[in-house]
């Protein structure tokens, strides 16, 4: 099956079964797109559609489409996965330095995550309460809690706090969608999963959240709480930026 403009109307697009990736471009090259695909699987496979196997969906494809395909360097390939259909769409990658230099100002949504619904842990076409908060005016994003008043994650983003020196990120039975830059960093430093609360804040020193086209972005200001410092998160974001010029040298 071939990337289409074409839509058929089938369960994904007028249910939301369906499942979406964004890819981070950089130079021409998509970064981590093995973990995209991995975790596509997953959503494929629990929302019963065919494999990313079955439709010759590859590394290799996303980099012929890409070369046959003008992109900035600086730029996003949204791969869109139901029954039916298999698209590919790219776009300008929104984050720029700008938003680095002034770092996130974030609050709390009221609308709350439901950790018992099995949709959360997969990037689907269900994504309605995510848009919708993420327009909220003066802000860069919001924050989820779940219905036990846990901290969850963000509309866009996985939250990260650090205290002490060391950083701490919500655990998934929290019911948040595992994010790559999340996974990342799991893997690569010596990172705390946990259950958080909103009054944990209080004695943190830093903030950031992470997804795949912002990398890891500081953040200055939670609800009530000014963080002044970014230490954690502008050495996170210069090595990962670092690490991913290597692999795309490579």
């Amino acid at each position: 099956m071939q990337p289409s403009s074409q839509l058929s109307l089938d369960d994904g697009f007028q249910f939301g079964l369906g499942a979406f990736e964004t890819i981070a471009i950089e130079h021409g090259q998509p970064v981590f797109p093995e973990k995209h695909l991995a975790r596509l699987d997953r959503a494929a496979a629990f929302l019963q559609l065919s494999s990313c196997k079955a439709r010759n969906l590859t590394p290799e494809r996303i980099r012929s489409y890409l070369a046959a395909h003008s992109t900035s360097h600086h730029s996003v390939l949204k791969i869109l996965l139901t029954k039916e259909n298999l698209l590919f769409r790219t776009r300008p990658n929104p984050y720029t330095p700008e938003h680095y230099t002034a770092g996130f100002c974030m609050d709390f949504s009221p609308v709350l995550r439901n950790e018992t619904s099995p949709l959360v842990a997969h990037k689907t076409l269900n994504y309605g309460d995510c848009i919708l908060e993420k327009c909220a005016l003066g802000l860069n994003e919001r924050i989820f809690l779940n219905t036990k008043g846990q901290l969850c994650e963000g509309t866009a983003t996985n939250l990260f706090l650090v205290r002490g020196g060391h950083v701490l990120t919500p655990a998934l039975s929290c019911g948040l969608l595992p994010g790559i830059l999340r996974e990342y960093l799991l893997e690569t430093y010596d990172i705390t999963e946990t259950i958080l609360y909103p009054e944990d804040i209080a004695d943190c020193d830093e903030c950031f959240v992470t997804n795949s086209l912002m990398g890891i972005m500081p953040v200055t200001q939670l609800g009530a709480k000014k963080f002044l410092q970014r230490d954690t998160a502008d050495r996170l974001q210069a090595e990962y930026h670092e690490r991913i010029l290597e692999r795309l040298r490579s």
